[in-house]
């Protein structure tokens, strides 16, 4: 399918000021029109602009709220537009750069925002023309999604002009894993008579560890590529977890009798295929979930999870792991 957008460059610095790439044509109803009134100033001074939101403002020019075109339309026409329109309207200080204003398109995934100043008035509207070339078809969901998610790529791109930045933005998360290498160490010397007990314990930590954190990665990678941008609820979370413990149960059972046999066959211990089992078992539907989970719950608390998921959903996969695993171990082997 041919993509909605030939090129998606970011035309303009990050740091420049929004007001210096705004619009100022916007439509403007006064608050205390009717329906009617409203559509026939809108017929007598048409927008210019793709992208049509219709702000509502006093006689001081003050933003009052937003009404969507179908409440406009479907309405009878003695109705007051103060009645329909939404008062709550997400708006962009005068003082913004172009880069918070990208936020702002990320988070809200909306296909404007009025641009206001300190005294609350509209003095002009920013719309993802700032980032597109073009723009087809964008009633589309599929092409909706792909556009935002375009954006919270150059959003990325530009939190890493420099290599300093990049490094301050990724660094701190790998702390995730050098904390969860630490964890799975103190956890091995704390189960150290089990694997004293059954050195065949410690031959097959690799691939448990494995096995899990390749599950882990890949939920998050479908985690993210499904979000594209949104922010998702905790209703939304709850049903996409019970579906990933599933999946994680069927892909640690397959993962898990694969391992387990061929231990079984080449040691013939039947307490360490018990422990390989269960370890991969629990340690894959764990990772599963942690994997799914880990971007959904930092977009929730309006943190970009592309960088920070990955590090810290393997380092909890780790410990979890090797804590079932051994766990296990402790109540198999005498």
């Amino acid at each position: 399918m041919e993509s909605v957008l030939s090129s998606v460059p970011v035309k303009h610095a990050p740091d420049d000021p929004v007001v210096d790439h705004m619009r100022t044509d916007m439509p403007r109803l006064r608050v205390g029109l009717s329906v009617g009134e409203a559509l026939d100033s809108i017929r007598e001074n048409p927008p210019e602009s793709r992208i049509i939101y219709f702000y509502v403002v006093d006689d001081q020019n003050c933003l009052k709220g937003v009404v969507p075109t179908r409440r406009l339309l479907l309405n009878p026409p003695q109705r007051p537009l103060r009645e329909i329109m939404v008062a709550n309207v997400l708006s962009i200080p005068s003082t913004a750069t172009v880069l918070e204003a990208c936020e702002f398109f990320i988070f809200h995934r909306l296909l404007a925002f009025p641009v206001v100043d300190a005294e609350c008035r509209l003095i002009g509207v920013i719309d993802v023309d700032l980032y597109t070339e073009e723009l087809r078809d964008i009633d589309r969901r599929e092409a909706s999604d792909e556009l935002f998610q375009l954006i919270g790529v150059h959003l990325e791109d530009a939190k890493q002009t420099s290599p300093v930045a990049a490094f301050n933005n990724r660094f701190p998360w790998l702390f995730a894993n050098i904390a969860g290498g630490l964890m799975a160490a103190f956890l091995s010397g704390a189960f150290k008579a089990e694997l004293e007990k059954a050195v065949a314990l410690a031959l097959f930590i690799p691939v448990v560890l494995a096995l899990a954190e390749s599950v882990s990665i890949q939920s998050v990678s479908l985690a993210l590529r499904v979000m594209s941008g949104k922010a998702p609820t905790f209703g939304e979370l709850i049903k996409k977890l019970r579906t990933e413990i599933a999946t994680g149960v069927f892909l640690g059972l397959a993962s898990g009798v694969a391992v387990a046999t061929v231990a079984m066959v080449w040691l013939g211990q039947w307490q360490v295929t018990l422990c390989l089992l269960g370890g991969i078992i629990g340690g894959v539907t764990c990772a599963s979930v942690i994997g799914m989970a880990m971007p959904n719950l930092i977009r929730l608390f309006n943190k970009e999870p592309q960088v920070a998921a990955g590090p810290v959903a393997l380092a909890s996969t780790d410990m979890v792991t090797l804590l079932i695993y051994f766990t296990l171990a402790r109540l198999l082997i005498a």
